[in-house]
Parts: C-alpha cells; structure tokens; sequence
C-alpha cells in the first residue's frame, strides 16, 4: 500500500500543471487559434478565470473530504449514491478516456515532426506506446507518479518560458492589433472549448489522500497550479499569435506552437518546441492516467461501476487503471481527436457545475461562500450552453454524440442499479 504523506507541494502542483498544460497549448491550440483568432489569449484568461471559481469549491470539499476519488467523493456526499451521482461520475470518468485520448494523439503527432515523411502508421505506434508507458509507471504507486511529474514538469514549463520570453523580443504589434480581432462571440467559442485546458487541476484532488498536511497543500497547489498555467496559457499565445499569421497558425494547426518558433528560432526553435510537447503531452497522460483510475476504482468500490474495476492487480495496480487506458488506446486510433476535444470539454463543464452545485448544498460544512460557488456556477453553465451552440452551428454530429454520452451516461448507471445485485455503498 503507499505511504501516506509521500505527496508534497511541488509534486502535487506539478500534478495539476502536468494534467493542463498538455491539453491546452501543445493540444488544442491550432484550433483555439482558428475560432478565437489573435484574441485567443483572451479565450485562454476567460477560461481560466471560470476554472478559478471552481477550484474554490475543489480546494474546500478536497480538505474537508479527502479521497482518492476526488470529485466521485465530492458528488456523493452532496447527491448520495444514486443515479444523478453515479451518472456524473462514470462522465467524469469518461471524461478522463476523452482527455488521454486526445493528449496521447498529441504525442503522436508531435513525435512524428521527427520524422521525414513517416508512414501514417507510426502515428498509432506513437499514440498507443506513450499510454502503455504511463501504465506501466502508474502501477508502481502515487509517489512515482508525483516524483516523474515533478521531474517532467519542470523541463517543459522552463522550455515554454524560455519561448515566450524568446517570443516577446519579435512580436509584429500588427498581428495582435485589436482591429484584427474576431467577434466577441468567437472569443467565447473558443473560452468554452480551452477550458479542457484546464480541467487537469482537479487531478490534485484525487492524490489528497497520500499528500502531507492535505489541509494546507491541497489548497495551496490548486491555487497556484491554476494562477500558474494560466500566466503560461497568456504568455505563449501572445508570443505565437504575435509571430506567426494566423493561416499559417492554422495549417499547422497539429503542431502549431512548434511552427510558432520557426520565425525567431528557427529548425532549432521547432525541434525544441516538438520536444517540450512531448514532455508536456507526456506529463498530461500521466496524471490524468492516475486520476481517472482512481475515478474508476471509487465508482466500482461504491458499487456504480462493475466489481472487476475494484479488484487490485499486481504491486499497487488496479485494473481500472488497464480498462481506462484501453479504452483511451481504442478512442485515440480510431476517432477525430479535434472533436473528440470538444467533447471532453463540454463533459467537464458540465461535471464542475454539479461539483459546485453539490458545494452549494454542503458549504455549511465546508465553511464555503456561497456567493463565489453561485458564480463557479454560472460561469461553468453558460460555457457549457455557449459550447452546445456552437456545436449546433458548426458541428450537429459532434452535439449529438455529446448528448449520446450524456444520456448513456445516466441510462446505464439506472440500468446498473436496476439489474446489479452489488450494493450501492454509501460513504459515511
């Protein structure tokens, strides 16, 4: 069993920084770029701010219900164990499927810029490999996963400074001229999409369990995860959009912060910036990898997911951890990640809203304020509608596979309770 206390500070930030940073600016953002133009960074600071709301409600159910769990504990304790939480929760998990899918398609692509017309097969090579690594080190324990993160985080977060800072001496003020900004409705298209930029911060929840003086650390890597990936989100796509045109942006769209450096550092810049977005994507599969098989494990546990995701496999493994990245493995191969993307981020607006919803029933507890959990609300709802309209405008099968999930989601875990003989646990 691991230790508990074996988590620091620097490890549990380098937790949430590791599960954001991937998703955000090596994943997402040719596509942010497309939608929110040479405003992005405004996207990115909107985005952000939400994601701030809701780490309140994180950092105070975190200390007063430390769990491996995490937002699984939280939904119980607000909605009992029942199929408004189960349902939630086995969307979190998916959740989780979506984002190592998409992040593990980024290695993938990042990888094969190493390559000189490579067959298109290395990209599944590349795609599969890097999240069977991550299980194999997941199995060794928490404190591997904090230790690796630290080590990985702190690579690419000095890199992608040390491009911003690179970046900002060769900025064209033309190509961040507010009069070339798009419609304000676009710059909010794209907020409610990079929110999956955010989401790897409630990863540090689900390691509260094993971190030394939860009731202080918890709060304090949450806030400072959050502060920091947003400065690092404004930082780089002022020095892209600032650099390079936006069709240019667009074109390269799967790598484009790499094809960023190219106009002030040249092949030299690009290779470097590919190697940061390996580490980077490799650090997101990595706690998200250890987060959603917690999720996993706590769901089966409270008996809203089949016994076999409870049984524990080898050292410190569990098999939700192998079903998990299967499943991922499957999603990565086989569908358009750009989609996939928008996806994950409407499934986790639409699960930090009844976080902060279950919050607002508990704060009492938690000696919460209401009036900041009202507007961690707000914030996440009206995302999440200004999400769904843009599908609807732009993408009507990528809504209705949203809505697909979402009613699967609840169906199944109805149909569960009905047919299972396990019992539903309720924590006390």
């Amino acid at each position: 069993m691991v230790k508990k206390g074996t988590i620091g500070l620097l490890a549990a930030i380098s937790i949430g920084v590791g599960g954001m940073i991937g998703a955000g600016i090596f994943s997402i953002l040719g596509t942010a770029c497309q939608i929110g133009g040479n405003a992005v960074y405004l996207s990115f600071i909107f985005a952000g701010i939400i994601a701030l709301f809701s780490t309140y409600s994180y950092a105070k159910l975190g200390v007063k219900y430390p769990s491996a769990g995490g937002p699984v504990e939280f939904l119980t304790k607000a909605f009992g164990s029942g199929v408004l939480s189960g349902g939630f929760n086995i969307l979190l998990w998916l959740g989780y499927v979506l984002a190592l899918a998409l992040y593990s398609r980024a290695f993938g692509s990042y990888a094969m810029t190493f390559f000189h017309n490579p067959p298109s097969i290395l990209l599944n090579v590349f795609t599969t490999g890097v999240l069977l690594l991550f299980v194999l080190i997941g199995f060794i324990g928490s404190k591997a996963v904090g230790n690796s993160e630290l080590l990985i985080v702190t690579i690419k977060v000095g890199i992608l400074l040390l491009f911003a800072i690179a970046g900002f001496f060769f900025i064209k003020p033309q190509l961040l001229s507010p009069s070339n900004f798009p419609h304000v409705n676009n710059i909010l298209f794209a907020s409610a999409i990079v929110f999956l930029a955010y989401e790897g911060f409630g990863l540090i929840t689900n390691a509260a369990e094993d971190m030394k003086n939860p009731e202080k650390t918890l709060p304090r890597a949450l806030y400072i995860s959050v502060i920091l990936v947003i400065l690092i989100y404004v930082a780089v796509s002022l020095a892209v959009v600032g650099n390079l045109p936006l069709k240019s942006i667009i074109k390269a769209k799967d790598y484009a912060l790499a094809e960023a450096a190219k106009p002030f550092l040249g092949r030299i810049g690009f290779t470097i910036i590919a190697i940061a977005a390996l580490f980077s994507t490799s650090s997101a599969i990595n706690a998200t990898l250890f987060g959603g098989a917690n999720v996993s494990y706590m769901i089966a546990k409270d008996g809203e997911l089949p016994e076999y995701f409870d049984r524990k496999i080898w050292k410190n493994g569990r098999e939700g951890l192998v079903i998990t990245a299967v499943l991922a493995i499957i999603l990565a191969n086989l569908f358009n990640i750009g989609k996939i993307a928008m996806l994950g981020s409407a499934s986790f607006l639409l699960i930090y809203a009844a976080v902060n919803i279950g919050h607002l029933k508990l704060y009492k507890k938690t000696n919460g304020n209401p009036y900041l959990i009202w507007l961690a609300i707000i914030g996440n709802l009206v995302s999440f509608l200004i999400l769904i309209f843009y599908l609807f405008k732009n993408s009507v099968l990528t809504l209705v596979f949203l809505i697909i999930m979402l009613i699967l989601s609840f169906f199944l875990e109805w149909l569960y309770e009905i047919y299972s003989k396990r019992e539903i646990k309720t924590r006390k």
